[in-house]
């Protein structure tokens, strides 16, 4: 591991005192640099934390999982190996307990011009800590599949280089089993005139926190972060997600949508952008839309931009969670469609505008045939 891994931040060790810009936050690899994850501390005050209690201070099993790839090769690096850790560091004590559990890192890397998506499928088991590493080589044109399965309390980080003109498409499934509980971070950088479509499904799992962090940090370069769920009764889902513009002449627009439904169900989004001083002709725009399905649900929605140059493109933020459209379904039923078949084509009109976004036809049609069957759950229930 070098040096830069293992040093305290610029800053020095962990502080009190509030972080005014996001990219200023405290990093490290070693979980004792991290106070005690508490209601107290912002990142964790919306989070269950007696629910992930496994993660926060158990044993975490980080040997080798039991994986699957097509289309793409891996080989297993050792967390030394200096691709570890070039993307990003831990900003919190389960990532730094993730890394500093984890024996290797699974290394995927993509070239080429290729229609075929690599799929990666992991079932996992037990409590186990993860990393994963994603390298998209130079004006490669791939798309990669996260298949996330099983029964397992997981925590983990994913890095994602995109180098210089590639364009990528990372899909990141969470369909884990009902009382599973996942909490990673993401890492990505993106190189001059390259391009990251990164896009999140959360749908399973008791608890699902999934934090992405994506600089962009080539002139020129680019990302949508698009994702989409669906909580119900009981159910925890959070993103908490920071663009960086470092570099000039870069782009990005960030959309996620989500669905609500029965007591409890709980969705957190908090959304930070940063155009940084050197970051000249700037295109940003994050917005975040929840669709609330019955009482007793929370949706958390928290946007926030901050810019350090006059001299940029646009920028801007949006957040709204509500109710049905009632002119929706007036329209609707007004041609002869009943009621609940109205409420099934908004609620899916809805959340499969992000499902198309992945490209890949069979995935799309077994996601969008999950949230039907979401929808049946609650026709049933009524």
């Amino acid at each position: 591991m070098t040096d830069s891994q293992t040093a305290p931040h610029s800053f020095g060790s962990w502080s009190n005192d509030p972080v005014q810009t996001r990219n200023e936050r405290f990093t490290s690899t070693s979980p004792d640099d991290f106070p005690a994850v508490s209601p107290a501390l912002l990142d964790w005050r919306l989070t269950p934390l007696d629910r992930i209690a496994a993660l926060v201070s158990g044993e975490l099993d980080g040997s080798h999982a039991e994986v699957t790839l097509s289309n793409a090769e891996f080989a297993w690096l050792p967390m030394s190996d200096t691709l570890v850790g070039s993307a990003g560091l831990p900003e919190d004590k389960v990532s730094a307990r993730a890394w500093a559990s984890t024996t290797d890192a699974l290394h995927i890397s993509l070239s080429g011009d290729s229609a075929e998506p690599a799929i990666l499928s992991r079932a996992l088991i037990g409590t186990r800590a993860a990393h994963l590493v994603i390298t998209v080589e130079p004006h490669a044109k791939r798309t990669i599949v996260i298949n996330n399965r099983g029964l397992v309390n997981l925590a983990e980080n994913v890095e994602i280089i995109v180098r210089d003109g590639a364009q990528a498409t990372v899909v990141s499934l969470g369909e884990w089993d009902d009382e599973s509980i996942h909490l990673a971070s993401h890492f990505a950088t993106v190189g001059r005139d390259a391009h990251l479509r990164h896009i999140l499904v959360s749908l399973g799992g008791s608890v699902q926190r999934v934090n992405p962090n994506i600089v962009l940090n080539g002139t020129g370069s680019s990302t949508d972060a698009y994702g989409v769920y669906f909580a119900d009764a009981g159910q925890h889902i959070e993103h908490r997600v920071f663009v960086h513009h470092e570099a000039a002449q870069t782009t990005s627009r960030v959309t996620y949508k989500g669905a609500l439904h029965g007591s409890g169900a709980h969705t957190v989004w908090v959304g930070d952008v940063l155009i940084g001083p050197n970051a000249t002709g700037t295109d940003s725009y994050e917005q975040n839309r929840n669709l609330v399905l019955s009482e007793g649900t929370r949706a958390d929605s928290v946007p926030n931009l901050e810019i350090k140059t006059g001299d940029i493109a646009g920028a801007g933020h949006a957040s709204a969670t509500g109710r049905f459209d009632d002119e929706h379904l007036f329209y609707l039923r007004s041609r002869g469609i009943p009621e609940k078949e109205a409420r099934r084509l908004v609620v899916l009109g809805f959340l499969v505008e992000i499902i198309n976004a992945i490209g890949v036809a069979d995935i799309e049609e077994r996601l969008t045939a999950a949230l039907e069957n979401e929808l049946d759950r609650i026709e049933e229930s009524e």
